[in-house]
């Protein structure tokens, strides 16, 4: 099983990728880990693609993050679970500030180590401030019209969240690969 988990900065998406490993026991690759080295400092884009092309080629994962536009949609395509993280508006901007001020005392989760928070949190609050661009209802769109041959979820909640680890934890014993 292939599980991609996606969506605006600061939802949620590699604790909720994290969960969905631990459930299903599924490997968990993180983009981040392989789109920023120690530091912060962005992987080549040649050496991003091959990484990212790498891990689409392994039979199972769970894939947390964005990337680049081509690689969101690589992801897309050969993922047979989309998890499109959508909470409140409000919940990404406090779950970005959060993580801001947690900083100090532990590493946001997915992120490399000696990642400039700051920075990166600017880049954070811009990406939700452009997100309607992408992240909106022509996306969701596309997303629903991939049904019935992917499974796709919208996490919103607490509620949404538990739904899909049970489900997918009864599914992961059933799966072709």
């Amino acid at each position: 099983m292939k599980v991609a988990v996606f969506g605006k900065p600061g939802g949620g998406k590699s604790t909720l990728g994290k969960k969905i490993a631990d459930a299903t026991g599924l490997p968990l690759v993180q983009l981040d880990l392989i789109q920023f080295r120690a530091g912060g400092a962005r992987v080549p884009d040649q050496e991003f693609l091959r990484l990212h092309v790498a891990v689409l080629a392994q039979p199972r994962w769970v894939l947390d993050g964005f990337g680049t536009r081509q690689t969101f949609e690589a992801m897309v395509r050969e993922a047979d679970v989309l998890v499109y993280v959508e909470r409140a508006s409000w919940v990404h901007y406090w779950w970005v500030t959060k993580r801001l001020l947690s900083s100090p005392r532990a590493k946001p989760l997915g992120w490399p180590e000696g990642s400039p928070i700051v920075a990166s949190t600017l880049d954070s609050f811009r990406g939700l401030r452009l997100s309607s661009r992408f992240w909106n209802a022509e996306l969701k769109a596309t997303l629903m019209a991939l049904r019935p041959a992917k499974r796709v979820y919208t996490i919103r909640d607490e509620s949404d969240e538990s739904s899909l680890l049970n489900e997918l934890q009864g599914l992961v014993g059933n799966w072709g690969s």
